[in-house]
């Protein structure tokens, strides 16, 4: 077991505040840098967010931290996605059967000042904002930062540090510099842009109500694109537009207020009533990119350490990043129970969460195509029927892969990732069995029993 001593963390996001908890609360003493100001006491930027969806592995992390009642009044249920077609009818497709699959909407500052909060309460843990990390020198074993209100640079002691900063990570970039690890940012052709919807204030009624229906993740999806929305706690929904950065239907062809219109107006014409300040939004808001970050190895002996998103950060479209990052500080915590030399610790979290960080980026942008193309297919519903119909007749054996990543934490990416390739096929056998007439029945059983372990087995 590690004995308690002094850590550093770069990086007060998500992951970075929610990994001091579990270290103070372990005894550790934390410091906690960021170049940001106090999120306790700044407005988040706009049009930056991309709202997250919580799901289960990120729940069981918050609940290890002690904070999770703290943060439910900022959740907002949604029970599945709302798929928006082009005469706008809409379909509702549930994420899953049982009582309790459903994720949560959330909105990223408010959750990240919780959790700052909660990390400030604690005597062992002091908070350093306004501090710009310049980089590591391993060896002189040191961190060097310039204070943003000063100018003023300086240096602290090395070993051990956590890399929290996020996908454009300084202490990735300086490992690379060293020669430690190769990294690459794989980006997207694609970005994105936000809008938002705000409560629409019906004729005659004293308060205003929710453009959509709350409790649903809305989708339009166009093929090549999409729009999406998730609900807000103040009834506003923020919308993202995923979008080609050129060509035909892209971010370059709409350059100007008309061609804003025109182009929303054609493809989303249920969602621009609901976006009176659409072309302020649009030219306001900043366009941002998408993409995977890969890197060689995580670790630089026992002096530092990258998780979350300066690991491995993905695209969203699973809503996983976040719960994927929280995953990799609850895996921390515990490998502190088993080991007593930092190195050693690094190199088993890199062991570990590795193949299952692959599994999801890869899982994140097959999701991309399912959202914004594979959604409008009718072998999508026929596909998810029976899924879930499996489940219910095979639940020890078959459970649908977008269940096993958002609500069976027990269940590693990687996993999930091989199961649900195999699920598939049988999903094809069966389908296309059934599309001919034959009963499928026995023929489930022997595809499932033959090609499913039981889950955990």
């Amino acid at each position: 077991m590690m004995r308690p001593q002094p850590i550093n963390i770069v990086g007060a996001g998500m992951a970075g505040a929610l990994l001091a908890v579990l270290l103070a609360k372990r005894g550790f003493r934390v410091a906690l840098y960021d170049r940001r100001p106090d999120p306790r006491q700044t407005v988040p930027e706009r049009g930056r967010s991309i709202n997250l969806a919580l799901a289960a592995r990120g729940i069981r992390a918050l609940e290890s931290a002690g904070v999770m009642d703290q943060v439910r009044p900022l959740l907002i249920e949604m029970r599945g996605r709302m798929i928006h077609d082009l005469t706008g009818a809409t379909k509702l497709l549930p994420y899953g059967w049982k009582p309790g699959e459903v994720i949560y909407s959330v909105g990223r500052g408010a959750l990240t000042q919780l959790l700052v909060q909660a990390a400030a309460r604690y005597p062992n843990v002091s908070l350093h904002f306004h501090q710009r990390c310049l980089g590591a020198n391993l060896g002189e074993n040191v961190l060097r930062f310039s204070d943003e209100s000063s100018q003023r640079t300086y240096e602290v002691p090395l070993a051990p540090t956590i890399g929290a900063d996020g996908a454009g990570s300084v202490l990735r970039a300086s490992l690379a510099a060293e020669g430690v690890l190769t990294a690459r940012e794989e980006f997207l052709d694609h970005d994105y842009k936000e809008l938002t919807l705000p409560p629409v204030q019906a004729a005659g009624a004293s308060t205003p109500r929710p453009a959509l229906e709350v409790n649903a993740l809305h989708v339009w999806p166009r093929g090549g694109f999409m729009l999406i929305a998730l609900p807000n706690t103040d009834g506003s929904f923020t919308a993202t537009l995923f979008l080609s950065r050129t060509g035909e239907h892209s971010f370059a062809a709409l350059d100007t207020p008309e061609r804003v219109q025109a182009f929303f107006s054609r493809k989303f014409p249920d969602a621009v009533p609901l976006i009176p300040d659409l072309i302020t939004d649009f030219f306001r808001n900043p366009q941002g990119q998408l993409g995977t970050v890969h890197a060689s190895r995580w670790y630089a002996g026992g002096q530092i350490l990258l998780l979350g998103d300066a690991a491995h950060a993905i695209v969203p479209f699973h809503g996983q990043g976040m719960n994927a990052a929280f995953e990799d500080c609850t895996t921390f915590a515990e490998l502190l129970e088993r080991h007593d030399d930092w190195e050693l610790l690094f190199a088993e979290f890199d062991r570990l969460r590795r193949p299952n960080a692959a599994a999801i980026a890869q899982m994140a942008l097959e999701n991309y195509v399912e959202m914004r193309d594979t959604v409008r297919d009718p072998k999508f519903e026929r596909y998810k029927a029976l899924s879930m119909e499996l489940e219910r007749r095979f639940p020890e054996r078959f459970i649908p892969r977008y269940s096993m990543v958002m609500f069976h934490p027990e269940i590693p990416y990687s996993e999930a990732l091989r199961r649900g390739e195999i699920q598939n096929e049988i999903l094809a056998e069966l389908d296309a069995a059934a599309m001919q007439g034959d009963t499928e029945a026995e023929r489930a059983r022997q595809l499932i029993e033959s090609r499913l372990t039981r889950i955990g087995g």
